[in-house]
């Protein structure tokens, strides 16, 4: 009929197949990727320690536990048996001292030259001039010169090395670098050792500081900590460096000490607990 209005044809649609339709089956794009969320590690939260780690753990604090307070020797011996580390750690002393941190003329600090070395190469920076500047070169020194190494310092902020020994004509230019080398620990002074006299030997002080002489001083809590060794140090090596590291401290006493100087001794090494000993 004329009135009838006409259907429209329906065109039949391809039918897609579901995996394509839903993008199923596909790669993830890069870009899908990189904004998927991460898990974020949380602050302060130690990572999952595997069980064969949990238990040689709870095997080694049981050892310290039982073993006590030990005498030098045998504190050396159980700290090698105790290495779980693949490179070669340092062997540390941590000495708690009986002082005021908050008064002056109680800080101890000094220099030890150790009769076998800490194991390692130290770089050593003399501040000097004239002729000093070749006597530090020959007896070993790593960098030396006068207001260019000073300079250099200043300027370039080289601090390229571990002990800064100075000459007691340079210290008033040396002095300028006290913001620079003071909050490094690298400040020359005449109470570690690293100020040579006009009349000093240079040369015995560089040579010294080369072959492992360790500068000690307390911190703010009245405690001292130093290398002393490396774990491949034989234990005669290991007990006669601790053994004169703990003399030195014992000598540096300040006359306005009273009561006990050196409240605990402990030994450690760089991944190893630490072994309360008795010398």
């Amino acid at each position: 009929m004329a009135d009838e209005k006409e259907t429209p044809a329906v065109v039949p649609v391809a039918e897609v197949p579901k995996a394509e339709a839903t993008g199923a089956g596909k790669p993830a794009a890069k870009s899908e990727l990189a904004e998927a969320p991460k898990k974020k590690k949380r602050p302060g939260v130690a990572p999952h320690r595997g069980k064969k780690l949990r238990n040689l753990l709870r095997n080694t604090e049981k050892k310290v536990t039982d073993a006590g307070t030990l005498p030098l020797k045998q504190a050396v011996t159980l700290l090698k048996q105790l290495k779980r580390a693949k490179f070669d750690e340092t062997v540390e002393i941590h000495i708690n001292l009986g002082i005021d941190p908050t008064q002056s003329d109680q800080t101890v600090r000094g220099t030890v030259a150790l009769p076998h070395g800490i194991g390692k190469s130290v770089r050593v920076a003399v501040f000097c001039q004239g002729d000093n500047v070749a006597k530090a070169k020959a007896a070993g020194a790593d960098y030396a010169g006068g207001s260019d190494l000073v300079e250099k310092v200043q300027k370039e902020n080289f601090l390229d090395f571990d002990v800064a020994i100075c000459t007691q004509d340079m210290m008033p230019q040396v002095s300028r670098l006290g913001k620079v080398l003071g909050p490094r620990g690298l400040m020359p002074t005449p109470k570690a050792g690293t100020v040579v006299t006009m009349t000093g030997d240079l040369a015995g002080v560089v040579r010294e500081f080369k072959a492992g002489k360790v500068e000690y001083r307390s911190d703010k809590t009245g405690q001292i900590h130093a290398g002393v060794g490396k774990m491949s140090f034989d234990e005669v090596k290991l007990v006669e460096n601790v053994h004169a590291f703990i003399e030195a401290v014992r000598g540096a006493k300040p006359s306005g000490i009273k009561g006990n100087y050196i409240n605990g001794l402990v030994l450690s090494a760089t991944m190893s607990p630490g072994l309360p000993i008795i010398a």
